[in-house]
C-alpha cells in the first residue's frame, strides 16, 4: 500500500476515522516505527544535554504515534472488530520494542543525568525538572541498569504482559456480548422501569433481526451491558432469573474460550518476576515507588481509618434491607443477587421516588446543557459542539465540541461517544488522550480528547433519558477531560492528567461528580422531556438524600478490591494453593457487612488490574477520593450559595489543579489550591453524614 494514500500518515488536523479502515494499520505504523528508530539514532548519536537538544526532540517523537498507535487503540475500545484485534497483535511486539529501545537507551539516560548537572538545569520550569526527573526514574523502572540475560528476560516479560493485558480485554469483552437472557413472560417484567422495558426491546430486535418485540409484550433481550444489567438486578422479582444474570456477570471471562483464569496467574507471575528483578520486593512496591502513597502502609493506614468509620453505617444498611425484605414476605438468607433487588425497594420506600420518575428529567441534551453552564460558572470557559461539517467520526452518535477561553479563543476540542455499543465497544466509561497540548514545528496545539460513556442510548423516538447513575459517570469523565483541556503547560508529558502520580489522577473526575446534587446545576441539567417542566423540588430533594444511599457499603466494596489488588501484588503466591477468587473471598469476607457469593470469579473481568494502569493501584480511587470530597469542601466553606465566592474558588481550582497538570508533584498542587494538606473528614462527611 502506498502511503502517501494512506490516512493514518496525513498527521495534521483530526484522525480521518471515515477513511481509515484496518488494513491502514499494518503498513503506517511500520512505517512510523521505522521513522522513529531512525530520528532514536539521530538523538542518540548527537546527545545535546539541554531541554531543547535532547528533551524536546523525544518529545517531538510522540506526535506520528498520536496519530497512528494511539487511533489504533482507540478504534480498539469503541469499534472493536476481529480485523483490528488482528492489526494489533501484529503491530504490539513492534510497538513494545520501540518502547524499550527509547526507555532502555543508556545514551539518553547518561544524556538526561547530565543535564541535571548543568546551571541551565536550575533555570528550567517546574515541568520541565518533573519530566526530566521523571524520565530517569521511568528508565530505571524499565530496566536501564540491566544487563546480558537479565535484560533480555525483562525485555521478554515487558512484551508478554503487553499481550496478556490486550488478551483479557479481548475475552472480557467477547464473554461480555456473548450472554444474553431472553425474557418471554410477561410476570417476569413486571416491575421494570419503561426505560428498561424499551431498551431490553431493542435490544431483542437488533440481535435477532426482527420486529417482533415491543416494550410492552416483548421478548425482551437482558445483556451484562451497565444500562441493562443493573436495572434488570434492581427491579426483576423474579429470583431465579436474578441469579442467571448476576452469576454471568461475576464469571464473564471465566470459563470456555475465554476463560481469563490462566492469564491472571500468569500476569501476577510475571509482574513479580520483572519488579525483582529490579531489586524490588514484588510488583506493589515497585507500583507505589512512583505513586503518592509511596508505601502500601501509607495505604492501609487510610484503609483503617475508612474502615472504622464506615462498619457502623455499613451495618446499619444492611439491617434495613434485611428488614423490608423480612417485612415483604422473604424469608430466605439474602444473597448478592437479592441485595440490588431489596435495596431499591428500601430506597423507593425511603426516598419515595423510582427510576421512572427520574429518567424523563434527565434527557441526555439538557444534561449535557447543565455540565457545559456549570464549566462555565465555575472554570469561566464555554463550551460549543463544533461548526465544522467535515469532522470525521467513528459512529453517527458521536459528537465534537470546542472549548473557548474568556476572550472567545478556542483552547482545547474533545470527541463525546455517549452511548452503549455492546457488539463493538467495551464497557465502562473512561477518558483518552487524542492529542496532548504540546508546542510542536513551532506552533501551539490545543489538546483534543476522547470522552467515552455507556449510557442508555435513544429508543425509538425519544432521547437518551439517563439513570442519575448515567448523570454521575457523564461528570466523571467530563472531569477527567477538563484536566485534560484546561492545561496550561506546553510540555506535553506533563500536560493534563500526563505525569500525574496516578493515585491522583481521580481527583479531578470524582470532584465533579459532588455538583451533580448543587441545586443551581440540577435546575439547568434537568427538564421533563416532554411537558420541558422543571425538576420538581421535592424529587430534587430525594435524589440528593439518596446520593449517600448505601454509601457505606459502596466504601467497603471498593477498599475489599484495593485490598485484593495489593495483596495479589505483594504477599500472594500465583504457584500456590490458593487461587486468586479465593483471596478475594477472604478478604471481602473480613471486610465487608455483605459476604461474597461462593462462586464469584469476578476478579476474571477486573480489567482495571489486569488490563489497565491500576494493577496495584486500585486504591487511588479512594486516595483520590479523599483529596477531591477535600477540593469540593472548599466550595462549601466559601458559600456553596454564594455565586461571587463559587467563581473565585473555581478559578482558583482551574489555575491549579485543572492547570498545573503533572508539572507539580499533586500534594504541592493540592496545597496551592487548599492552602493545607488534604484528610479524610470531608470524605467520612460527604459519604456517611445524612445531614450534608
Amino acid at each position: 500500500m502506498l502511503q502517501q494514500n494512506n490516512p493514518l500518515m496525513l498527521r495534521e488536523d483530526l484522525p480521518r476515522f471515515d477513511l481509515i479502515k484496518p488494513e491502514h494499520f499494518v503498513p503506517a505504523l511500520r512505517t512510523t516505527f521505522s521513522e522513529i528508530k531512525e530520528e532514536l539514532v539521530k538523538i542518540e548519536n548527537n546527545i545535546i544535554p539541554t531541554w531543547e537538544g535532547l528533551c524536546k526532540p523525544l518529545e517531538d517523537l510522540e506526535v506520528p504515534l498520536e496519530y497512528t498507535w494511539g487511533v489504533l487503540e482507540h478504534l480498539i475500545s469503541v469499534k472493536n472488530s476481529a480485523e483490528l484485534r488482528t492489526a494489533l497483535q501484529e503491530c504490539l511486539p513492534d510497538f513494545v520494542e520501540l518502547t524499550l529501545q527509547i526507555s532502555q537507551s543508556k545514551p539518553i539516560y547518561e544524556g538526561l543525568k547530565q543535564i541535571k548537572q548543568t546551571k541551565e538545569y536550575k533555570s528550567y520550569n517546574d515541568a520541565k525538572k518533573r519530566i526530566i526527573d521523571t524520565k530517569i526514574k521511568l528508565a530505571e523502572q524499565a530496566g536501564i541498569a540491566l544487563e546480558g540475560e537479565e535484560k533480555k528476560r525483562f525485555n521478554e516479560i515487558f512484551n508478554k504482559l503487553k499481550r496478556l493485558g490486550s488478551d483479557f480485554s479481548n475475552n472480557v469483552l467477547d464473554s461480555t456480548k456473548k450472554f444474553e437472557l431472553v425474557v418471554n413472560n410477561l410476570s417476569d417484567a413486571e416491575g421494570w422501569p419503561k426505560a428498561l422495558k424499551m431498551l431490553a426491546s431493542q435490544t431483542y430486535n437488533t440481535k435477532h433481526n426482527s420486529k417482533e418485540s415491543t416494550p410492552d409484550s416483548g421478548p425482551w433481550s437482558i445483556t451484562l451491558d451497565h444500562p441493562s444489567f443493573q436495572p434488570f438486578m434492581q427491579n426483576c422479582k423474579n429470583r431465579e432469573l436474578r441469579f442467571k444474570v448476576y452469576n454471568a456477570f461475576v464469571n464473564r471471562a471465566a470459563s470456555d474460550e475465554t476463560d481469563n483464569t490462566k492469564l491472571i496467574t500468569e500476569i501476577l507471575t510475571l509482574r513479580n518476576e520483572s519488579a525483582k528483578l529490579l531489586g524490588y520486593k514484588n510488583y506493589a512496591e515497585f507500583s507505589l515507588d512512583t505513586k503518592m502513597a509511596k508505601t502500601p502502609e501509607k495505604v492501609y493506614q487510610m484503609f483503617d481509618e475508612l474502615e472504622k468509620e464506615t462498619k457502623v453505617f455499613a451495618e446499619k444498611e444492611h439491617s434495613e434491607i434485611q428488614k423490608i425484605a423480612a417485612d415483604s414476605g422473604f424469608s430466605e438468607e439474602l444473597k448478592q443477587w437479592d441485595i440490588p433487588f431489596w435495596a431499591e425497594r428500601l430506597r423507593e420506600k425511603k426516598f419515595n421516588f423510582t427510576e421512572d420518575d427520574v429518567r424523563p428529567y434527565f434527557p441526555f441534551p439538557k444534561v449535557l446543557d447543565g455540565l457545559f453552564s456549570l464549566c462555565e460558572r465555575l472554570f469561566g470557559i464555554s463550551i460549543k459542539k463544533s461548526t465544522r461539517t467535515d469532522i470525521p467520526k467513528w459512529h453517527p452518535d458521536v459528537d465534537f465540541f470546542d472549548i473557548f477561553d474568556e476572550s472567545g479563543k478556542a483552547i482545547a476540542h474533545f470527541y463525546l461517544d455517549p452511548y452503549s455499543r455492546p457488539s463493538e465497544k467495551r464497557g465502562g466509561a473512561w477518558m483518552n488522550i487524542c492529542a496532548s497540548r504540546r508546542i510542536y514545528k513551532g506552533k501551539l496545539r490545543n489538546p483534543i480528547i476522547y470522552i467515552e460513556c455507556n449510557g442508555t442510548p435513544p429508543i425509538e423516538h425519544r432521547p437518551s433519558l439517563m439513570s442519575f447513575f448515567e448523570v454521575n459517570t457523564l461528570f466523571h469523565e467530563f472531569g477527567h477531560g477538563l484536566q485534560g483541556m484546561l492545561t496550561t503547560i506546553n510540555e506535553s508529558e506533563a500536560a493534563g492528567v500526563n505525569g500525574i502520580e496516578w493515585d491522583a489522577v481521580e481527583l479531578a473526575s470524582q470532584f465533579m461528580e459532588n455538583w451533580c446534587v448543587n441545586k443551581p446545576t440540577m435546575i439547568k441539567m434537568s427538564e421533563h422531556y416532554k411537558t420541558k417542566a422543571p425538576i420538581p423540588n421535592d424529587l430534587f430533594e430525594k435524589l440528593k438524600s439518596a446520593k449517600k444511599f448505601r454509601a457505606a457499603f459502596q466504601m467497603q466494596r471498593q477498599i475489599a478490591f484495593a485490598k485484593t489488588d495489593l495483596y495479589l501484588h505483594s504477599n500472594y503466591d500465583p504457584s500456590g494453593s490458593e487461587s486468586v477468587f479465593d483471596a478475594y473471598k477472604k478478604i471481602a469476607n473480613e471486610s465487608c457487612i455483605v459476604k461474597p457469593y461462593s462462586d464469584d470469579r469476578f476478579l476474571a473481568s477486573f480489567s482495571h488490574i489486569f488490563a489497565g494502569g491500576y494493577a496495584a493501584g486500585y486504591y487511588s480511587y479512594k486516595w483520590a477520593e479523599v483529596l477531591s470530597a477535600d477540593a469540593f469542601a472548599a466550595f462549601e466553606e466559601a458559600g456553596i450559595d454564594n455565586e461571587e465566592a463559587i467563581k473565585a474558588t473555581g478559578r482558583r481550582y482551574r489555575d491549579t489543579v485543572l492547570a498545573l497538570g503533572g508539572s507539580l508533584h499533586p500534594a504541592e498542587v493540592f496545597k496551592l489550591f487548599r492552602g493545607r494538606e488534604s484528610n479524610t473528614k470531608a470524605l467520612l462527611r460527604h459519604s456517611l453524614n445524612p445531614e450534608t
